[in-house]
């Protein structure tokens, strides 16, 4: 099988990972990819959301299956123009994908499948705004209705801040605030049948003890050793599958990556959020307990044929992943700076544990920085316990100067039993 990876960051990494270790898979390629993705596929230039482009390409590599990777492509549709030149796509179309792309479209398909959200306001003026603030009280929970890489919601107890970020944007999503730990829920599905993965819990805010700004995600854990072993058939039950049916009744059917952000709350499960593909960092320790061969997994989605899949079988082992993110993350951050360490840990930590790149590029002989979440080293162990400290050990080989990284990531899930 010919397999075409649309993106270049660490979840991308993660894909061609996987695909580069299934036998049914003779022949991967990732465009644009980066750095690291270099040495398990071979890369190719393209515009991502240039749909045109990325069927051209597909179509000159004869590629038996195309994954298209990020949030942007699939919005844009890039997975429609590969569609119709006839390739198998892992992805849903355009207009399914709105799921991730408007916050209100989300909300309206929640509302209509009865699943269980947030209570919010979709506003448009100010006036809007300050009714819905006033309404829900603190702490504020805004949320861009477009996309915005991870960082378009703000959760805070200032009411000007939040007031603030809800005027930045075109059309705003404030919602009640929802309390108890959230989790991360990724389900494979053609449109018809949903196959649940394992469950993840990733870090948003930058720094320690979940302070700090929102990011695109500093850090994940899988499995989780304190959540109902209920939980993924409730959420499949409530969420998954109702949303599933729903976008098929619409005439808009979802095939793809459906991935819940769920909090669980005092009064039940409540998604916090949809997304139309593989969440990073939650993607890097998912896969990296996945028994199943991935190929034949996502061209079941592509092809409409999960049903005759057998069921996914997974690894007992937990897994750990830590963010690297360069110099001012995630205001401005600093590129170009050099790392070393890469193949110390690909020497010293592997199979345990290794390095999955997110914003480098090469430059010569080199590696640099090439946006603002730069690394992600992702462990394995028997434990979370072992499993963080692989993580932690391989981290400290590494150096970026100004760099930053959390040092909690499944801090207190590694000692739970």
């Amino acid at each position: 099988m010919k397999v075409l990876v649309i993106g270049g960051g660490a979840r991308e990494h993660a894909l061609c990972r996987s695909l580069s270790l299934d036998s049914d898979v003779n022949a991967l390629y990732c465009a644009p990819g980066n750095a690291g993705i270099a040495e398990v596929a071979e890369l190719r230039p393209v515009d991502p959301l240039d749909g045109e482009a990325v069927a051209r390409l597909a179509t000159e590599l004869r590629a038996d299956l195309v994954v298209v990777g990020p949030e942007a492509p699939l919005v844009a549709g890039v997975a429609d123009a590969v569609r119709a030149v006839g390739i198998p796509v892992f992805g849903p179309s355009g207009e399914a994908a709105q799921l991730e792309g408007s916050k209100a479209f989300a909300k309206d398909v929640m509302a209509a499948a009865g699943v269980p959200t947030a209570r919010s306001y979709v506003c448009t003026t100010p006036e809007e705004v300050d009714e819905a603030l006033d309404a829900f009280g603190a702490p504020y929970v805004v949320k861009d209705d477009g996309l915005a890489a991870g960082k378009g919601v703000v959760v805070t107890d200032d009411r000007a801040a939040a007031r603030a970020h809800a005027l930045r944007c075109d059309r705003v999503v404030i919602e009640e605030f929802l309390d108890g730990p959230e989790v991360s829920l990724f389900a494979i599905t053609d449109g018809v049948t949903v196959l649940p993965l394992q469950p993840a819990q990733d870090f948003k805010r930058a720094l320690d003890g979940d302070a700090g700004p929102n990011t695109g995600g500093m850090g994940a854990y899988s499995p989780l050793p304190w959540a109902d072993p209920k939980l993924v058939d409730e959420v499949m039950a409530s969420v998954l599958q109702p949303t599933v049916d729903e976008l098929r009744h619409r005439g808009t059917p979802f095939s793809g990556l459906l991935y819940a952000g769920l909090a669980i709350t005092s009064r039940g499960v409540r998604v916090i959020e949809f997304n139309a593909r593989f969440g990073d960092p939650e993607t890097q320790v998912v896969l990296a307990r996945l028994r199943t061969p991935l190929a034949s997994v996502l061209l079941g989605s592509a092809n409409g044929t999960l049903d005759v899949l057998p069921p996914l079988s997974w690894r007992e082992d937990a897994a750990v992943t830590v963010v690297i993110a360069s110099h001012n993350y995630p205001e401005t951050p600093r590129t170009g700076d050099p790392i070393t360490g890469l193949a110390e840990v690909a020497e010293l930590d592997a199979p345990h544990a290794y390095v999955l790149h997110a914003g480098t590029r090469s430059e010569g002989d080199a590696v640099v920085s090439a946006g603002g979440r730069v690394l992600s080293v992702t462990a394995t162990g028997s434990d979370l316990a072992e499993a963080r400290d692989r993580a932690y050990k391989a981290v400290a080989r590494i150096g970026l100067d100004g760099s930053q990284y959390r040092t909690d990531i499944a801090a207190k899930a590694s000692q739970q039993r």
